[in-house]
């Protein structure tokens, strides 16, 4: 028969627990994932609660309240255990919030979306903020976005296409048109008709890169081991551009990129047409900020454009990016240092940080 721990085991052992961390750092993010509960008080408590630091010996941890409480636990009446987190709470009134702006035919002031959910406009607006990385104006516009780029693909007139996304108006739309879709809503609709992007395949270390190019800035670069797929998802996402091959004017563009690949030391200034919602706007203008030779994790990004609760949204974003090394969301890793989710590769991903690493 194993004899009973002593109190300085019992400490022991609670300090080596990932769970003690989460106690005394009052990790909001923790809540909902166990509880804890202090022997000399006999109340059970959330990872989060702000009383008093316990002694560890007296610490022991459940993984629910019916646990806790069946072990002859009373929940604390500081933290209400039983009771949904403050988090919990918040990030249920900015879903509603997103359903309200969601479901809207008309633009909702700042005031009239708090009056809704009973908040004070200024509280809402910095919990919106920190739950979706976006002010609520910026979530409506990414919405309408995203709408008017549906309604124009339905094949409808681009007025009642504009209309129907909720922009109120389509002068104001057309100031922006090129900011919101990259083209003209014209040529959106017609899948890119008109629109020229020059565009080019080289050879790199890591293999084949295809680098295109509009008037306003490079548009995508893509890495792969067959240049004729490359060629192809630049058709497929503009299946009704004029694609032209590169010329010698094109030629030093390429090659700075693929300079870049191979001494990644080097500068990478080119001018950017770069196609998002506001939220991978701001990630991708993130990322760009990273130093060459160093990493950030995703919650570091997310907590950098004011997000700190959109950590999947920021991968997401990464994931999305349509311009490799420019924008170098290679730089982005796990919260433990981990290389994983590249778009072209994870082994390309290990490759760009090691030689940027070696570079320095």
């Amino acid at each position: 028969m194993n004899s009973p721990k002593s109190t300085q085991e019992i400490a022991a052992a609670v300090r080596k627990d990932v769970r003690w961390g989460a106690v005394i750092a009052h990790d909001a993010r923790a809540d909902g994932a166990f509880f804890y509960s202090v022997r000399t008080t006999g109340v059970y408590c959330r990872p989060s609660c702000s009383s008093r630091r316990p002694r560890p010996e007296n610490v022991r941890f459940h993984a629910t309240p019916q646990a806790a409480e069946a072990d002859g636990f009373r929940p604390c009446k500081r933290c209400h255990p039983r009771s949904a987190s403050r988090d919990q709470h918040y990030a249920a009134k900015i879903g509603e919030a997103c359903r309200i702006i969601e479901s809207s035919r008309t633009s909702l002031t700042l005031a009239q979306l708090a009056r809704r959910l009973h908040v004070s406009k200024y509280h809402f607006h910095r919990l919106f903020k920190r739950f979706t990385g976006l002010t609520p104006r910026g979530y409506a516009t990414a919405h309408r976005t995203r709408r008017v780029r549906g309604e124009l693909s339905g094949g409808g007139t681009i007025t009642a296409a504009i209309l129907e996304a909720g922009f109120g108006s389509s002068g104001r739309f057309y100031e922006r048109s090129h900011e919101i879709l990259g083209m003209t809503p014209t040529r959106f609709r017609n899948g890119g008709a008109d629109s020229v992007i020059h565009f080019a395949v080289g050879e790199c270390s890591l293999g084949s890169i295809l680098v295109a190019s509009t008037l306003r800035g490079v548009c995508a670069i893509f890495m792969g081991e067959d240049p004729e797929r490359l060629v192809r998802d630049l058709q497929d996402q503009f299946p009704r551009a004029d694609l032209v091959g590169g010329d010698s004017n094109f030629e030093k563009t390429i090659a700075d990129v693929v300079g870049f690949v191979d001494a990644p030391r080097t500068s990478c200034d080119l001018p950017l047409d770069v196609r998002g919602t506001a939220f991978q706007q701001r990630v991708w203008q993130a990322l760009r900020k990273i130093p060459a030779g160093t990493t950030a994790s995703y919650s570091e990004i997310a907590r950098r454009i004011g997000a700190p609760k959109a950590v999947r949204a920021v991968a997401q974003a990464c994931a999305a990016n349509p311009i490799a090394v420019a924008i170098p969301c290679h730089r982005v890793v796990r919260r433990d240092g981990g290389v994983s989710g590249y778009r072209w590769g994870v082994e390309r991903k290990r490759a760009l940080i090691a030689g940027e690493r070696s570079a320095g």
